[in-house]
This record gives structure tokens, sequence and C-alpha cells, in this order.
């Protein structure tokens, strides 16, 4: 059932009932201000993965803690520093695209690569800290110094050298590689984002633009609907008001579940009887609504989040399909940082 309240009585329901209990569960950053996907190390959550800091980096500015996320900004950085040898490498001889070359995704706690097989082509997550990086630069001092300025650049003419916008890489949820626009949508939005700041090629911005006008509202060749692509309208806020109902209508219609939102058919990453309900998923749907001032839609996935918490206040990465058990990531900082946004989000 959808609640109709007045804009001034969801805002009161919101502040009351919900923004107090992310603060109370602190999320809390390694002592180099790096955050852990999840407080699990059976899973290997206890490690810093880029996208999941920038995911965390939102909530805890939603908490009103602006100098927490530049510092958590400032150490993300110094892990490509400490790596930039190897961002001059693919910069000046991209071939072979071998995953190991790639800017990777997931460090351990002292921001080290781990070095096992993984999917590292994940090119979102390069657009994610270009894309945050100009956001706070917007409102407060961002870099540092030299150094901070010559990193950020050379991340832009990274994505150059890879070829971002038609690079098969293994997209948001690390697996199959192909071009898929969600991976495509943050790396322009990035770079849109950080063009005042350091110089971003022009054709750059084209050839991203020419390769989402294909692809959506699709997310791949093999995907028709994905969660991923609601970053596309938050945090990236990049497609048309058309395009982004109709991500939205395609995710509610074929990946919405009671408990959570699966990231798409046939998901086979803690398959049980069907395929994961992902917490993120509700507070999302949430911020989407908000956005396109669907106000009854927005108290609705709000309460659909409060409904999935924990006995302890907490949202796990998911539940298990058609069930209340969760798996053991719990709580997951990125849903809990979306649900700090959704319910502290003004348009």
């Amino acid at each position: 059932m959808i609640l109709l309240l007045s804009n001034k009585k969801i805002e009161t329901f919101i502040n009351s009932n919900y923004f107090n209990q992310f603060m109370a569960l602190k999320i809390s950053p390694y002592s180099n201000s790096l955050y852990p996907a999840a407080n699990c190390k059976t899973t290997g959550y206890h490690r810093v993965w880029i996208r999941d800091n920038i995911y965390t980096n939102l909530g805890i500015e939603a908490a009103g803690d602006i100098k927490t996320a530049v510092k958590n900004i400032h150490a993300l950085l110094d892990i490509l520093l400490k790596h930039e040898y190897k961002i001059d490498w693919m910069i000046k001889q991209p071939y072979p695209k071998l995953r190991w070359r790639y800017i990777h995704p997931r460090y351990d706690e002292q921001g080290n690569e781990i070095l096992e097989e993984w999917g590292n082509k994940q090119n979102d997550a390069v657009g994610a800290l270009l894309w945050r990086i100009g956001e706070l630069n917007k409102k407060t001092k961002i870099l540092r110094d030299e150094n901070d300025k010559r990193i950020v650049q050379k991340l832009v003419y990274y994505l150059e050298a890879i070829e971002f916008w038609h690079d098969k890489d293994n997209g948001m949820w690390e697996e199959n590689e192909e071009v898929h626009a969600s991976s495509v949508g943050a790396c322009l939005a990035g770079l849109l984002n950080i063009q005042n700041i350091v110089h971003v090629p022009l054709h750059l911005i084209a050839h991203a633009e020419e390769t989402l006008k294909q692809l959506l509202p699709r997310e791949s060749k093999t995907k028709d609907v994905d969660l991923a692509l609601l970053s596309l309208i938050y945090p990236y806020n990049i497609v048309t008001k058309e395009q982004a109902k109709a991500i939205i209508k395609n995710v509610e219609n074929k990946l919405l579940r009671e408990k959570g939102v699966i990231r798409y058919v046939g998901d086979k990453y803690y398959y049980k009887n069907g395929e994961a309900q992902w917490t993120m998923g509700l507070p999302w749907l949430a911020i989407c609504h908000k956005i396109l001032g669907n106000n009854a839609k927005y108290i609705y996935f709000v309460e659909k989040t409060r409904n999935a918490l924990t006995d302890k206040g907490e949202l796990p990465e998911l539940y298990f399909a058609d069930s209340d058990e969760h798996n053991e990531n719990s709580p997951l900082f990125w849903s809990m940082s979306l649900k700090a946004v959704a319910e502290n989000f003004k348009v």
C-alpha cells in the first residue's frame, strides 16, 4: 500500500523515524580513513573497494560529516598514488588489456593490491571516484596538492588509454566482461564532473554519449535490465527523465522483490531457490523516485527499506529468495549509506 502524505509530513516522518538510526550505527573506517564493505572477514568483505567507499562516502555526507568524507577521498587518492607506476604503464602501453593491469577496484586494509585472480576490469569504480571528487570540489577544497591533481589527471588519461566507451569490463558486479551502460555512464559522469579541475578531452565525452545512446535502457547486450542502471539516475544524474522512468519501470517490473531488489534475472550469487534480494535496491529506488518528484513512491520505498532492517537495525547485503534469512555481510555499508541518503535527500 502506498501512503499519500504531504511533503512536510514526509520529511517529518523520515527524519524522526530513520535518520537517527544511521547515526546510531556509526559506520566506522579503518585508521587510515578507508572503509570496508562490511565488518566480515570470513567473506572477505573487510577489504576495501573503491566503489563501496564512494557510496559509503555519500552516506557520510548525508550524515552531515563532510570533513570525514574528504578524508576518505584523500585515502583513496593515496592508494592510487601508491600505484601510480601502474597507471603510467597503462597510459603508455594499454595492450594487452589483461585484468591485473587495470586499476584494481579492491585492496587490503592498508591500501595494497590483493594478488589473486579477480574481475579487476571495473571502469565504473574509476568513474565513480572522479565523479565524487568533482562533486565534493563544489563544496570544499578536495585536492591537497599537485600530487593529487596529477593523479586525477592521469585517471582521465587512463580512461582514454583503455578506450572506456567500448571497453569490455567486469562491471559493478565484477562478473562477465562486456560493455556495461552503468560503467560507461559512471565514467562519463566522472569526466563531466572533473572537467573544471583537470583537462578532459572532449572526444571522450562524445564517445561515451554515443555508447549510451546505443545501449540504453539496456545494461548490456546480455542484460536488458540491471540494478546497476539506477546509478545513472543517482548519483550520476546523466539520463533524461524519460530514460530514468524507463529504467525504474524495468527494475520494478522485473527485479523488485519483498525485501530487496535482485541484481539481474539469473543472478547466481547466493542463489537459493531464486535470486538473492539486495537491500541496497530499496533506498536506491526511494532516491530515484524522489529525484523524479514521485513522493508517494519515495515514502513507499523508504518504508520498504525500514521493513528490510534486521532485529539489530541493520541492512544486510542481501536476503535469500522469498526468505527472511540474510547472509553474513551485515550491515553492508553501501546499503546503510544509501538508506541515510534516502532519509535525508533533498532535490
